[in-house]
Formats: C-alpha cells, structure tokens, sequence
C-alpha cells in the first residue's frame, strides 16, 4: 500500500492486518463458570470464516479461563469485543514437531539452551497436511525463541499458515 501526493514521493508501509507475522495470536478469555457459558462464547463464530484451531481451558470454582487460537484472529477479537467478553492477547510460537518417538524433548532442549522459559503448551486441533502435530508454545521471549527453533532446524508455523490448514 502506497501513501503520497505523487509516484515519486510514496511511502510504503503495511498493517499488522493480513500479516504474515511469524507468531500466532492466543485469546485468553474468562468467563463465570456456570452450565453452557463456554457453549455460548464458541457459537459466537458460527457462520464466521474464524475457526478455533487450539483450545485449552483451566477451571475453578468462579471462572473458566479459556485458551484458543483462531484462523482469523482479526475477526476473532472483533467478535469477543462485540460480546464484551474480558480478554486478553498474547502471541506464541507455533512450532511443527519434529518426527521422532519424543519430539517435544527436542523443542524444550533448544529453548533451554537459549534459557527461553516455556510457559505453556497446547496441540493444534488441525496439522498440514501429511504433516506433524503443530504445537503453539507461550513463551518468555518470543524473538529469542523464534531464532532458536529456526536455527536448530524446526519449521514454525504462522497465522497465514493456518488458513491452508482448515
């Protein structure tokens, strides 16, 4: 996209918005933990192109925190706003695991080299296809922990990517 009065003078730039940005985007979203009040947040993207690609929920006696990561994650925090869901964004690491009998030994062992604190880790609920199980990694450093994996040969797997997995 250009900006300017003439062809010579254009400035290029590009939004965060249809970013192949090397990250998956996680929604954490609380909700009171009562009988269909996670139901209700996953019917919010019917009939939307956003699809839950991972999910992880922890449970407590107030409320759910709900974990998920979307195809479209524009869309996605346009709906939970709409809802006024409380919520939260963070970027992870979503990593092809390698095809070995322990594959995530090899991931915590590279990040542990680069003294990159794991936080959490859930799959993918879709692969490539023909591919390994994707994982989405949160972690402490997500620049350091990016560099790292690509360097010890793993292939990351970003937003973009998922839309090829659906």
């Amino acid at each position: 996209m250009s900006y300017g009065e003439d062809s010579d003078s254009t400035v290029e730039f590009e939004t965060m918005r249809g970013r192949d940005y090397p990250t998956l985007r996680q929604f954490t979203v609380f909700l009171e933990n009562r009988i269909g009040m996670l139901l209700e947040m996953l019917r919010r993207f019917e009939n939307t192109p956003s699809r839950i690609v991972a999910m992880n929920i922890i449970d407590s006696t107030e409320c759910s925190i709900v974990r998920f990561v979307l195809t479209h994650p524009e869309q996605g925090r346009e709906i939970l706003e709409r809802a006024g869901l409380a919520m939260i964004e963070h970027d992870l690491i979503g990593v092809q695991l390698p095809p070995s009998p322990q594959p995530l030994v090899a991931v915590c062992t590279a990040l542990l080299h680069a003294e990159v604190n794991l936080i959490q880790t859930y799959p993918l609920l879709v692969r490539p296809e023909g591919e390994n199980t994707v994982v989405a990694l949160m972690v402490d450093n997500v620049e350091l922990g990016q560099h790292t994996l690509v360097c010890e040969g793993f292939e990351l797997v970003t937003e973009n990517d998922l839309l090829d997995m659906i």
